[in-house]
């Protein structure tokens, strides 16, 4: 059976996120590999810098050891506490293995030497199970006197930075396999030339951010052709439809991303144009008028729309940082808009952008987002308050500050792309036949 650690998923966090965003492989495990230094040692010497986590009853201790750990060579040590989600340190300085491990500290005669007064401010008796620490560094670090206790479980862990060459190098050819898949799509039976895909939601949320991130990777830099800004009633005033294309060939891909005015409790996109452009009747650049929406008198108003006219998937696009704080008129408004989607078969997801603004998550968790547990509880919320299917939620992270492309990134957005045009060829392939 595989060996796991007793950390739960936030403390492992925490401790990640405070040593500079590391990623964790346990190495031993005192409990299965038996209370030994010896044994701790044949299995964590040679293996970079380590953590050491100790489970007292009341709480977590520990050492961080910055290089690896060798026989007779210094190594730097940070000691640390972590109570509930608080994490205090003391850094140690740099000492030698026998000073922090009791069975191996000995005399010059080579003699086992029973600690009055730890050499490191802190040693181990894996054997007998207990830790001791100096008065100075149990003080430092929070922690009740007396300095010796004792001690259920002790894990070592290697310390590793969270994207590491091997999952660089997956990331790189799951991007390419993605942009490849982009690039070679077509629609359902080729019954249309390019798939639209239209993006709703409370202004803010990230709908202008997300095209431009779709349009920075297939440029292959980033760029902001759509505006992009924090004013309150939103930026985009018009129905805005975006081709993209791909920088190698110059040529449009198969889909177009279409922009609208956000939607708000009183103003906002009303729901009479909302249908409009579901059915292809509103021109690309017309201006919004929350008041009065468009009639077929318009100057511009399409009249016979084709199927290409017409939104094939609709994408909800939603804050991840403040999903929770949707106001009661506002989901009984995107709950009303989904009956009129089903009503008239338009397939839709859910986007929820600034995941990295999450708490705790970070580029390094991207490769296994769905995973993280914040993530997961961000999409339990979707599905709880609008009812959206857990398989019908995506994440993403936009480009908003950064100025070069990231490929842990992308493979997210891109991922998100490719639900949107599998949700297209269901709409398509579900429609009667004409």
């Amino acid at each position: 059976m595989a060996v796991t650690t007793r950390l739960t998923w936030l403390q492992e966090k925490r401790l990640q996120h405070h040593f500079g965003g590391k990623q964790f492989s346990l190495l031993y495990k005192a409990s299965v590999h038996e209370f030994s230094s010896e044994n701790l040692l044949e299995k964590c010497c040679n293996q970079g810098p380590t953590i050491t986590v100790i489970y007292s009853e009341n709480y977590v201790t520990g050492a961080y050891l910055l290089d690896s750990l060798q026989e007779e060579r210094e190594v730097p040590v940070i000691l640390f506490a972590l109570q509930e989600t608080e994490i205090s340190e003391y850094k140690t300085g740099s000492h030698r293995l026998e000073t922090l491990f009791y069975d191996m500290y000995r005399d010059a005669f080579g003699y086992r030497v029973d600690i009055k007064k730890p050499p490191a401010g802190f040693w181990m008796d894996l054997g007998n199970k207990r830790v001791a620490m100096s008065s100075k560094v149990s003080e430092e670090l929070g922690l009740p006197q007396p300095c010796t206790t004792s001690f259920q479980e002790c894990e070592v862990f290697r310390c590793k930075d969270l994207l590491d060459e091997r999952k660089e190098e997956g990331v790189i050819v799951l991007k390419r396999t993605l942009l490849s898949a982009m690039s070679t799509y077509k629609p359902y039976k080729d019954m249309v030339h390019q798939i639209r895909i239209l993006l709703l939601g409370p202004t803010g949320a990230g709908k202008s951010s997300f095209i431009n991130s779709v349009k920075s990777i297939f440029r292959g830099h980033v760029t902001n052709q759509v505006l992009v800004g924090c004013d309150a009633t939103g930026i985009s005033k018009k129905y805005r439809t975006y081709p993209i294309k791909d920088v190698n060939d110059g040529q449009c891909l198969p889909f177009i991303l279409c922009d609208s005015l956000g939607l708000s409790e009183k103003e906002g996109l009303c729901a009479e144009d909302i249908v409009s452009i579901l059915k292809g009747h509103v021109p690309d650049r017309y201006q919004f008028n929350s008041m009065e929406p468009i009639t077929s008198r318009h100057r511009n108003y399409i009249h016979s729309p084709s199927l290409q006219d017409r939104i094939h998937c609709v994408a909800f696009v939603f804050d991840a940082t403040s999903v929770e704080q949707l106001s009661g008129e506002m989901v009984a408004k995107i709950k009303r808009i989904r009956r009129e989607m089903i009503k008239y078969g338009v397939v839709h997801l859910a986007l929820l952008t600034h995941v990295d603004s999450i708490n705790l998550i970070t580029v390094g968790d991207f490769p296994d987002i769905y995973s993280c547990v914040p993530v997961k509880l961000k999409l339990e919320t979707v599905h709880r308050k609008l009812g959206f299917a857990l398989s019908d939620i995506l994440v993403v992270s936009n480009y908003v500050s950064e100025w070069e492309l990231n490929p842990v990134k992308d493979i997210l957005i891109l991922s998100a792309l490719r639900q949107m045009l599998w949700a297209a060829d269901d709409f398509l392939e579900d429609l009667p036949f004409e």
